[in-house]
């Protein structure tokens, strides 16, 4: 019974977050947090950071993947399904509705208002996640670097309109986060390889 009732709560809360976050997947990340971390207790800070981590250098939009996998975390295969499911119905409908009349839609001047409404709001909520996890990750010497060096090679690109995806940046830090790891892992067993001949 408390496994039926956990299945009905992940599908009930995919579908609250997939109907009413306008903006995609990096929208919804503050409202993952709110629901995962702080309200339901189903994820600690730094899993939540781990997932969004993962769940952007996966294939696939950020929040089917964060929503198929807290799905798995809380009731294996079938929660998976139930979550990713619950999270994607909602935004199928309303954009199946909306295609049915878009250009009678976007004739209508209110519409076009709540649109550019709908857009400033976006940004704030993009931002206000952003703000959210670097807040929450550790000021480590190599988290700082990392972070310092992506954010001026964006302005930098930006500015001098210099085309580099943003796959790179993925790329480069994971293998950038992977050679510390190994090189950590090196200097961890040297010296214990020192310790044991003492």
């Amino acid at each position: 019974m408390n496994r039926l009732r956990l299945i009905i709560k992940l599908f009930f809360t995919m579908m609250k977050i997939g109907a009413f976050t306008f903006g995609g997947g990096y929208a919804m990340i503050s409202l993952f947090e709110r629901e995962f971390v702080e309200k339901n207790k189903w994820l600690t800070h730094e899993e939540f950071i781990d997932l969004v981590a993962i769940a952007e250098s996966t294939p696939g939009p950020i929040a089917i993947n964060c929503s198929t996998y807290i799905g798995y975390k809380k009731a294996k295969i079938l929660g998976a399904a139930v979550s990713t499911v619950g999270m994607c119905v909602p935004s199928f409908v309303i954009i199946f509705i909306i295609s049915l009349f878009f250009r009678d839609i976007l004739t209508v001047k209110w519409v076009a208002a709540a649109f550019k409404g709908i857009q400033a709001c976006v940004i704030f909520l993009i931002l206000s996640a952003g703000l959210r996890l670097l807040k929450s990750i550790k000021p480590t010497p190599f988290n700082i670097v990392v972070f310092v060096s992506t954010f001026l090679c964006m302005v930098l690109f930006f500015v001098f309109g210099v085309g580099f995806s943003s796959i790179y940046y993925i790329l480069i830090s994971g293998c950038a986060g992977l050679l510390v790891y190994l090189i950590g892992a090196a200097r961890k067993k040297a010296n214990e390889k020192k310790e044991d001949e003492k």
